[in-house]
């Protein structure tokens, strides 16, 4: 979050007054003189109704506003409305002041002087010097609410550090308990002391009741919890719930036999930060000593059910070993009466004759720009491999939105895929850890993985990394270095004159000379985000020869 210039200040009636008005307005009517906000800390609040992500914050913000108010904070809505009968509606449903909506002059240059780019957006100031304090504390009122008050950058910090220490020095009760409660409640709506959790392995559960995903998580995790439970396994589940209605909170509570905090408690504005939650449904799971063994143990849980338990690093390091011993391409491809890919026609090729083959699995879409820039080479890759050896294939992973837009990318690939919808892709995406798009995952012959990184093999050695092993890795990583050592670490070219290009190994980009894709070595201005290919940089001559003969 950007901090303002802490220099920069205003004259509050004079910055919020506009031409024959020095007050703003309630949403009762009363008008209030500008002059009021002399000595509080105000926030100027930039927002409109017709903006979701506005209205989202506007709960959280009023929460801390009534809160924080008798302490002397004041808000002042800027409204970025598009009409007066819109600006009204939103305007009724909140505690502070505004600047009237008829005065457009003020709005728009209170808009401009703040740089607002985008809404929500707060900036904070301190009335009694009229000195900005933070010139957007949006984040920082999502993330803290009342906490976060007065709202300087110096609260900012402490409340950071006071979250590192308590990551550092975590327990149980540090993690479930607030200053007014030491106690969780089980389905019966009993209290249970969070002392009576200490020593056991507990999952921290973030869920929303009417979330579909949750949903289907919640069963799952009960099959699990009832199993350990009947062991006599030290195990408990507590639920954290987002859930915005309470009615639907009681139900969800009622029918699970975990635990859970209250319904809005205290805890709920910090967990969710304090783990980094990013989507639902998470687990987190807490070790007997207190400590976070399992940052999101949710993929864990669907995919090896009780087996994951107790979730230590030694156990989940032998699910994997395992795993990978016994898996084959049916085990990774077949899901029930799934049992087949199509090819452009339609037809249904059965997964046991591909069986043997190398593989690579293609995540990608028709909607993705990247995928689109990189499904031609792969074209010409996939084309130069089958020409060579016939025990090769190659299966889509689509993420297109619609079936036309699937059928309209597959048409342009030689190659097979799994049908449009297919739930095996949710599977395969979270087996090999497919965080965007284009991905690639190659597969050996004996049905395990050769590499997740396919990718960048492709795009750094073309139809050169087949059949994607280690063995054939380390190969042609000893001669990509052997062949740099005979370039220069520097060079000077005629496309780039202001600096010198130094040699580098680069992920992957576009070289500025022929505007193709390359990854592995690069002739690199960092300062410009310049590339050349290695052969782009070498062979000027020669690539100017090819321009002229165009």
């Amino acid at each position: 979050m950007a901090v303002a210039d802490r220099g920069e200040a205003y004259q509050l009636r004079a910055l919020l007054s506009g031409d024959g008005r020095d007050f703003l307005i309630r949403n009762n009517g009363d008008q209030v003189e500008a002059g009021n906000l002399d000595g509080k800390t105000v926030g100027i609040y930039f927002s409109g109704h017709w903006c979701p992500t506005c209205r989202w914050f506007t709960l959280k913000l009023a929460v801390a506003y009534n809160e924080l108010a008798p302490k002397g904070f004041e808000v002042v809505f800027v409204s970025s409305d598009r009409d007066e009968d819109s600006f009204q509606s939103y305007f009724s449903e909140v505690p502070w002041l505004a600047v009237p909506f008829s005065d457009a002059d003020v709005r728009a240059r209170l808009n401009s002087l703040f740089k607002v780019r985008g809404i929500p957006h707060l900036v904070i100031l301190d009335g009694s010097t009229g000195r900005v304090l933070m010139d957007d504390a949006v984040k920082f009122v999502g993330e803290y609410g009342t906490e976060a008050y007065p709202f300087t950058p110096e609260r900012l910090s402490e409340l950071r550090e006071a979250e590192e220490a308590a990551k550092r020095n975590q327990t149980l009760h540090s993690v479930l308990a607030t200053s007014s409660r030491d106690f969780v409640f089980n389905s019966n709506g009993d209290k249970v002391p969070i002392a009576e959790l200490e020593g056991k392995i507990v999952c921290v559960y973030f869920s929303v009741a009417s979330f579909p995903p949750s949903i289907v998580f919640s069963s799952l995790l009960t099959k699990v919890y009832e199993e350990l439970k009947s062991k006599g396994e030290p195990f408990e589940v507590v639920l954290v719930s987002l859930e915005s209605d309470e009615l639907e909170f009681e139900e969800d509570i009622g029918r699970l036999p975990w635990l859970a905090l209250p319904f809005k408690d205290k805890a709920l504005q910090k967990l969710p930060r304090y783990f980094g939650v990013r989507g639902l449904p998470t687990v987190v799971v807490i070790g007997p000593d207190g400590k976070t063994l399992h940052g999101d143990a949710t993929e864990l849980v669907e995919e090896h059910g009780a087996e994951a338990y107790p979730f230590s690093a030694e156990k989940l390091a032998a699910l994997e070993r395992a795993r990978q011993e016994a898996q084959t391409l049916e085990s990774i491809l077949v899901s029930g009466e799934l049992d087949h890919v199509i090819a452009k026609d339609g037809a249904k090729i059965p997964v046991s004759e591909l069986v043997g083959k190398n593989i690579l699995l293609y995540f990608s879409a028709h909607w993705c720009p990247p995928c689109r820039l990189l499904t031609p080479k792969l074209v010409q890759v996939y084309n130069e491999i089958k020409a060579k050896d016939s025990a090769f294939e190659l299966v889509f992973i689509s993420s297109d939105r619609d079936q036309a837009s699937f059928d309209e990318y597959f048409s342009g690939m030689p190659w097979l895929a799994l049908p449009f919808g297919d739930e095996r892709k949710k599977s395969l995406s979270r087996k090999f850890k497919v965080q965007g798009i284009p991905s690639l995952a190659a597969i050996g012959p004996s049905g395990r993985t050769a590499t997740t990184e396919a990718r960048r093999l492709v795009d750094e050695h073309g139809a050169g990394a087949y059949p994607f092993t280690f063995e054939r890795i380390e190969q042609l990583e000893r001669e990509a270095e052997e062949r740099a050592q005979a370039w220069p670490k520097e060079l000077t070219h005629q496309l780039h004159e202001e600096h010198e290009l130094v040699l580098t190994r680069r992920i992957g980009y576009i070289c500025d000379a022929c505007d193709k894709g390359g990854a592995g070595w690069s002739f690199y201005c960092d300062e410009c985000d310049f590339d050349l290919h290695p052969k782009c940089a070498l062979e000027p001559d020669e690539k100017e020869g090819e321009k002229e003969a165009l």
